[in-house]
């Protein structure tokens, strides 16, 4: 199966996953998500999602400077990014146990 398709559809909610629990940037969330199993991530994809969510008010910013190059910017999640993801997680778990019917995989004791 080709999970480009489906990566686009959930990389919003993986993106604030990640940095729920730790502040990122950019290629260190790449990284994250990659290292998590999403090895298909395309690095253009998360650095767009990112700059989308801090539009969208989810992610705030801040730059620090780095010891191995130029500054960095870091995205953290903000109230609003935390319900949303919260929103994100019940609409997947409602979703993933649809499919998972349908296809005769569902894990019963979930």
């Amino acid at each position: 199966m080709d999970t480009t398709q489906l990566l686009k559809g959930v990389l919003d909610a993986a993106v604030l996953a990640v940095v729920e629990s730790e502040d990122g940037y950019g290629y260190d969330v790449v990284r994250r998500l990659r290292a998590q199993g999403l090895h298909d991530v395309g690095d253009a994809s998360v650095y767009g999602t990112l700059r989308r969510l801090y539009s969208a008010g989810a992610l705030t910013s801040y730059v620090q400077p780095s010891e191995e190059g130029p500054h960095r910017k870091y995205y953290g999640i903000t109230p609003h990014g935390r319900q949303m993801l919260a929103t994100q997680r019940k609409e997947w778990q409602e979703f993933a146990g649809t499919l998972g019917s349908l296809l005769g995989t569902r894990n019963e004791a979930a």
